[in-house]
């Protein structure tokens, strides 16, 4: 591997994360252990990934619990190791802490309401992948170095009191069910600003500060072009107002403004 390469990113982030990512990978050669990294969002897991493609490293396993999370790990191994094996080891790196809200609380409690709770907790975040939530309650995924804080402290919130809090292995997370829905929107141009605006449902001026915030990502990447061209088939998120697919160009109004098909994750 060469360190050398880390020169090449200039984000101070970035270059911070990946050197942690490049001790890692040394740390699991020289010594013959498993590594692994907290939770990643999706824009630092393809900059992992593209850095990891570089340094020509195949041994490692990409997780979060099941195939869509949107926060994962890497988890490096050595050379001798056997992918399956560390697949069976990756109970011992991510557990499940699961709340069973009681009747009078079913349906009322959003992925907001569970996040704000651990975090009130003082965890951090990159120690917490996805959290499932269902009418009845939440699967929070999370690093198993605080599964026992988190069994321990959750029920003191008031929020949580009157729930059943366990700790669960990954493989028995509840059943997740990806939904969608479809709009079509209408936009002046294929122009990143035009189609947040459309997106958001706000003005361009509005769409402008959002990007110029670094709240939007294009296909994982923070984009703060506001002239980008947007295609089909691009990914985009908004930070705050959701994760979008640019399904289709179905054509144009009278007018010349671009008809779009979008599907919304929800």
């Amino acid at each position: 591997m060469n360190r050398e390469m880390l020169n090449e990113y200039k984000n101070k982030e970035e270059k911070m994360l990946l050197a942690q990512i490049f001790d890692k990978i040394e740390n699991t050669n020289k010594r013959n252990k498993i590594e692994y990294t907290d939770f990643l969002d999706m824009s630092q897991i393809k900059l992992v990934q593209n850095f990891i493609n570089k340094q020509r490293v195949n041994d490692y396993i990409l997780t979060g619990g099941f195939e869509e999370a949107e926060r994962k790990i890497f988890i490096f191994y050595p050379e001798k190791f056997n992918e399956q094996v560390v697949k069976k080891n990756i109970p011992n790196i991510i557990q499940i802490i699961r709340i069973q809200l009681p009747d009078d609380l079913q349906g009322k409690y959003t992925h907001r309401d569970y996040l704000g709770g651990v975090m009130k907790l003082g965890v951090k975040r990159e120690k917490v992948g996805d959290i499932i939530v269902d009418n009845d309650g939440a699967d929070i995924i999370i690093d198993k170095e605080i599964s026992k804080f988190l069994l321990e402290n959750l029920k003191e919130l008031t929020r949580f009191s009157k729930s059943i809090v366990t700790l669960e292995n990954i493989q028995n997370l509840r059943n997740v069910e990806i939904r969608k829905e479809e709009l079509e929107i209408i936009a002046s141009s294929l122009r990143l600003d035009n189609i947040i605006a459309e997106l958001a449902r706000c003005s361009r001026n509005k769409a402008i500060d959002i990007i110029n915030m670094e709240r939007v990502f294009v296909n994982f990447q923070v984009e703060t072009k506001k002239t980008k061209q947007i295609k089909s088939g691009d990914i985009i998120t908004i930070r705050g107002k959701g994760r979008f697919i640019i399904k289709e160009l179905v054509g144009q109004t009278k007018s010349g403004r671009s008809i779009l098909k979008v599907e919304k994750f929800v």
